[in-house]
């Protein structure tokens, strides 16, 4: 297999109508609210005053006894062996989950070995297969938790497969449902080399550490690639440029979150690095004519901190939308006045959050599909030039992901320039022997607010 040099374009200025007309009959999952508040205990009746009483002694409490393997039967344990010695497809090593082990328990018999080491490596290529292989610590600034042990937790599965005496399809059910995986597993037979054939391995697993399932719909940006997609039912139904992070700490950090809102002509609060450490707020703070020209409102508080806030216009940081998507690292995805940047193929240049090619077209798409906006009012909302949110009725994820072999947006698998060095820890994870999961879900690295979109 040859991988292609990266190289995408994309068209048309203002596809809302025909986008939304694609999108009129795919079904959206509504957003509940809670229906009830919390209780205020203090306000209940007090209950009657007692004499104290001597409580009777507790007799100890022995320590239960550990939960019993549930039984195997030789030709379920056979299955699991030959579900692992062809686990090879799916980018994971069958030696990590000690196949002599399992056909020398096979050979002594159905018994407590059997069962208690079917089910120790059955959970093992389980959580591999759903979760991913790779430890959390070689995910660098992976911050998307993969919701799919909650929702499909390894005791059912384990559970089902027993009962249904169908090992191999509880585990193959655990694959992730995008094409891209399906992509990536035709490729790794067809790979030229060694190298070529882990950096398969690496990014089908990356794939693991998402939820299985994205959605009936939803927006994907591959950070690598430097491009945004608008997906439905696994189909790319409209695409767009993006610039990114530059390399360090600005970098775009990966994200699993929800679109709550779509913002047109939106105000930009300029960060305190820039009002105090680039003496905007001084320059502006006595003069308003000045500050208003310029397209800010300047506040002094009363502690004598000062604020800057750019209007809404064409000059606008964030351009004339934003996708309000709250995050602990204030990540979003906007418009920018400095659309030339698109034509770059190496965008990598902002502060960390996504600018996105023909923001606005997409700013109306999502109004019309995730809030029930007709065409006209999201145009209307667009040219009032006022600032206007429009929150969101119906859920829309967004994730913003690392592929660097991957299809592109016109469906070819390519690979992708490697642009915030997060490679190499996967591929040395995978040299190495499989490390048992822990608790954690995301990175554990420090987590910075990149709101400057400049």
């Amino acid at each position: 297999m040859k991988l292609a040099k990266f190289g995408i374009g994309t068209s048309g200025k203002f596809g809302v109508a025909l986008v939304a007309l694609t999108f009129a009959a795919q079904p959206l999952v509504a957003q509940t609210a809670p229906t009830s508040g919390p209780i205020d205990l203090t306000k209940q009746a007090k209950p009657p005053v007692v004499a104290p009483t001597v409580a009777a002694p507790v007799a100890p409490v022995a320590p239960s006894a550990p939960v019993a393997a549930p039984h195997w039967t030789q030709s379920d344990a056979q299955a699991l062996l030959a579900t692992i010695k062809g686990v090879g497809a799916e980018g994971l090593f069958p030696k990590d989950y000690q196949p002599e082990v399992l056909s020398a328990a096979i050979v002594k018999g159905e018994g407590q070995e059997l069962d208690e080491t079917a089910t120790k490596l059955f959970t093992w290529l389980a959580e591999d297969l759903r979760d991913g292989r790779t430890p959390m610590t070689a995910r660098v600034q992976w911050f998307a938790v993969d919701p799919d042990q909650d929702t499909n937790p390894t005791s059912l599965i384990l559970a089902e497969a027993l009962e249904k005496h169908d090992v191999k399809g509880a585990l193959m059910a655990l694959l992730p449902t995008v094409p891209d995986y399906a992509a990536l597993k035709a490729a790794l037979p067809k790979a030229q080399t060694q190298k070529q054939a882990a950096l398969i391995r690496a990014n089908m697993d990356r794939w693991r550490w998402l939820a299985r399932d994205l959605g009936s719909q939803y927006l994907l940006t591959n950070v690598p690639e430097q491009m945004l997609r608008l997906t439905v039912k696994n189909k790319i139904i409209s695409t767009y440029k993006v610039i990114v992070g530059k390399p360090g700490k600005t970098a775009t950090p990966q994200l699993a979150e929800t679109v709550e809102g779509v913002i047109f002509n939106p105000t930009w609060t300029v960060p305190q690095s820039i009002v105090v450490g680039e003496g905007l707020g001084a320059r502006l703070v006595g003069n308003p004519k000045q500050a208003e020209r310029e397209g800010y409102k300047v506040t002094k508080a009363a502690d004598g901190t000062i604020y800057v806030v750019q209007q809404p216009g064409d000059n606008n940081s964030l351009g004339r939308m934003k996708l309000d998507m709250p995050n602990e690292h204030a990540i979003f995805l906007h418009d920018t006045p400095n659309r030339n940047l698109f034509n770059l193929t190496a965008r990598a240049l902002s502060h960390g959050c996504v600018r996105v090619e023909r923001a606005t077209e997409l700013a109306m798409t999502m109004a019309i599909l995730g809030a029930s906006m007709t065409p006209d009012d999201a145009v209307a909302a667009h040219t009032s030039k006022v600032y206007t949110k429009v929150p969101m009725t119906k859920t829309f994820p967004v994730y913003l992901t690392y592929f660097t072999v991957a299809r592109d947006v016109t469906g070819m698998l390519r690979s992708f320039p490697d642009i915030y060095s997060r490679d190499a820890p996967v591929l040395a994870s995978f040299a190495q022997p499989r490390q048992q999961h822990t608790t954690q879900r995301k990175s554990n690295e420090e987590v910075i607010k990149l709101d400057n979109p400049l």
